[in-house]
């Protein structure tokens, strides 16, 4: 019987080569160029050594404060400077937060997430959402908020409220960056990541793939996430959803398969991690889902929205789970 192909200087263990302990974007470029049977198949062994390889995590997010942000990030739907369907909202009033965590525990979510459209929080601001964080982790619920950039002292504020994880996406690789968005760095969401971690904060950080990056600024993207210090407890991973207004609109989107590859290689490289399919779900036949969890996809946005984005209903999720024998965690 023929030996399975590995990837040239990759080892055979799921972590990084001990030698260096860090992973370089040629052996993450050469997991892509695996042939597909066999980049699954070891994803799915890689899964099965750290996961239940039939449980997934459910996460509902709900905008807490929509529209009107200073930033251009090309794919959002929440500039200011864009003009899209999205209209500018205040910060939502405790209870109806409230009343929607409640409502995702209701359907079985796990982790309540709470996005705000800011470059970063005002002081002021961030005294509400720690409200929101009490309130909900009263609930018996995870929490977790994407709040844009922090400033010195603000996670320790957050850790202080209870707050579970946050959530600051790289987007895509640094090199690539720039394409994307002008009004900050790839680096200064290094700094936030940092912060989040030195308060005692899990983190949740991924990317969106399909925004006209190379398939090398993916493994770079992934590498980047892979060797951060330690990597991200949750790992997004969002297909673009192309919205009308954003100079993104008219991407075209990426193959079905090279988004799998980009899920195997994300569970590959950070073994002990929750990979999320995030946004673009919506579009997503229920085979092409399946593929994505055979690869090592263990978590999911759970509900009927996301911040701005469509998401699948939870009836259509059950439908789904229950055709592939998936249990929640």
């Amino acid at each position: 019987m023929n030996a399975i192909p590995q990837a040239a200087t990759l080892t055979p263990d799921d972590a990084a080569p001990a030698s260096r302990g860090r992973w370089i974007v040629a052996e993450v470029e050469a997991l892509y160029q695996l042939p597909l049977m066999d980049l699954i198949f070891r994803a799915q062994q890689v899964h099965r050594q750290h996961f239940d390889a039939n449980e997934i995590q459910r996460s509902t997010l709900l905008s807490v404060k929509t529209g009107g942000c200073s930033e251009d990030c090309g794919y959002c739907s929440q500039a200011a400077r864009y003009h899209t369907e999205t209209e500018r909202e205040s910060l939502l009033p405790l209870d109806e937060v409230v009343a929607a965590a409640q409502a995702a525990k209701d359907r079985g979510a796990s982790r309540f997430c709470m996005g705000a459209a800011w470059r970063g929080p005002k002081d002021r601001d961030l005294e509400k959402v720690t409200e929101m964080i009490r309130a909900v982790k009263g609930l018996g619920l995870q929490t977790c908020v994407t709040l844009g950039m922090l400033k010195d002292g603000q996670a320790d504020q957050l850790k202080e409220a209870g707050l579970d994880y946050y959530n600051h996406n790289l987007d895509t690789d640094a090199s690539f960056y720039g394409q994307v968005i002008t009004t900050h760095k790839h680096a200064d969401r290094i700094d936030t990541l940092g912060q989040v971690r030195e308060a005692g904060i899990m983190v949740c950080s991924g990317g969106i793939i399909g925004m006209g990056e190379s398939r090398r600024n993916r493994a770079a993207l992934i590498t980047q996430l892979a060797n951060l210090d330690p990597p991200p407890e949750s790992v997004p991973i969002n297909n673009l959803v192309p919205i009308p207004g954003t100079p993104l609109a008219n991407v075209a989107p990426i193959d079905h398969f090279e988004f799998v590859r980009t899920i195997a290689a994300a569970r590959i490289t950070m073994p002990r991690s929750f990979v999320r399919l995030s946004a673009g779900r919506q579009e997503m036949s229920e085979e092409l889902q399946a593929l994505c969890f055979l690869a090592g996809a263990n978590s999911i946005f759970y509900g009927d929205k996301l911040l701005t984005t469509g998401n699948p209903e939870a009836d259509r999720d059950e439908t789904l789970f229950a055709k592939l024998g998936l249990r929640p965690i």
